[in-house]
């Protein structure tokens, strides 16, 4: 393969092991929130037990991610320092501010919320989580902000031989944002939703002691996977307004996952509006469709990728629509070498940290809601160590 194919290789194959990560935490975060509320009002011990069960899973889930940001970031200054140097006083902006916001803030708010059990008091608490979720949502749009500029060009003109931000307002409310970014949040809170609804399927499926948990668990996750492919759907739909002629016409790199992720969604459409939200007060006690709760876990994974690509492979040949080519944004001197020693690390390294992060995760899964280090007071921890 050319440098050329090999740098954009390593960019899509990166960037979707990056967004493994950041759907579910998306979806999670609110979640979490929702359940740390009920206990501050209701006081009732399920409650907390499944904040600190399933925030245990959103912590490790962002602990690994945050490091596969950093690679993505990397790889702006290795492979495409012509996109830097033509459109850096655009493109770079909303990136930096989202750097601003997840490694600053939304890390500050959770360090304070995972520090802070016993510590803070509970309203006190409760607003970090949520400052958390705020945050990754601030994360999420200045990320489809810069994603959003590269489909669109809007608010910027060419200054010589690199691109003026001239209307920021027009920077922000691009038509290549306004409905891609619920689009995408949407997706979270579904894969989020569905994890819940896998996890607890699976616990179900075992005779698990812990029935009350785990049959609320699935519940909730029921419902917020019903109101999650609502969102994504509706918003995908909306899309096509704005999407540019000609952007899918003879490529079917974009239009093959196009395709799979819209009939892969109406077939989870069906099923969550008209078997798993009618049905959910029977699920719980049906253990043959457990199995079929599990096996849907990863799909909504795998269909957040497909859009992934269909988005980034639509405006090929393009970096930024019809301004500037992936050719002319590739770093010049580049050769089939170099990118193969970086594309060889990076994957390692990302591919190990996504091994990680399910292992970890399912073991937490698997061994339940009991001896959990999020939250646990002293006598929990010396009983851990104790059993352990």
């Amino acid at each position: 393969m050319e440098a050329l194919d090999l740098a954009r290789l390593q960019f899509a194959v990166t960037g979707s092991l990056h967004f493994l990560f950041v759907v579910l935490t998306l979806g999670l975060a609110p979640l979490v929130a929702i359940m740390n509320t009920r206990w501050v009002r209701t006081g009732r011990p399920l409650h907390e037990r499944m904040t600190r069960f399933w925030g245990q899973i959103y912590v490790i889930n962002y602990a690994l991610g945050i490091v596969t940001g950093l690679v993505m970031e990397f790889q702006f200054g290795l492979s495409w320092s012509g996109l830097t140097h033509y459109a850096g006083d655009v493109f770079g902006a909303p990136l930096a501010m989202e750097t601003l916001v997840a490694f600053f803030l939304e890390s500050t708010f959770l360090g304070l919320w995972i520090f802070g059990w016993g510590r803070l008091p509970k309203r006190a608490h409760l607003a970090c989580i949520w400052l958390v979720t705020a945050t990754a949502y601030a994360s999420a749009f200045y990320i489809m902000v810069a994603n959003s500029f590269l489909q669109n060009p809007a608010g910027a003109v060419d200054a010589g031989d690199r691109l003026a931000l001239v209307d920021a307002g027009a920077l922000f409310t691009n038509e290549a944002l306004v409905f891609s970014l619920p689009h995408v949040l949407g997706a979270g809170l579904f894969t989020g939703a569905m994890v819940l609804v896998g996890a607890s399927a699976y616990q179900l499926r075992r005779r698990t002691d812990e029935q009350e948990f785990f049959t609320t668990s699935l519940r909730t996750g029921i419902v917020a996977a019903s109101i999650g492919i609502l969102l994504t759907t509706g918003f995908g739909y909306a899309q096509f307004g704005g999407i540019q002629p000609g952007k899918f016409d003879d490529n079917p790199a974009a239009s093959v996952p196009l395709a799979v992720m819209m009939e892969g969604g109406h077939l989870l459409s069906l099923v969550v509006l008209l078997f798993m939200l009618p049905l959910m007060r029977k699920l719980p006690r049906w253990r043959w469709a457990h199995p079929v709760l599990m096996v849907l876990t990863p799909v909504p994974f795998v269909l957040s990728i497909l859009g992934w690509l269909a988005r980034e492979m639509g405006r090929q040949p393009w970096m930024i629509w019809e301004k500037l080519t992936v050719a002319d944004a590739m770093t010049p001197g580049l050769t089939t070498g170099m990118v193969t020693a970086s594309f060889t690390g990076f994957v390692a390294v990302l591919g190990l940290l996504a091994v990680v992060d399910y292992v970890l995760i399912a073991r937490v899964i698997r061994r339940g809601p009991r001896d959990l280090d999020l939250g646990a007071t002293a006598p929990e921890q010396r009983e851990s160590a104790l059993s352990h």
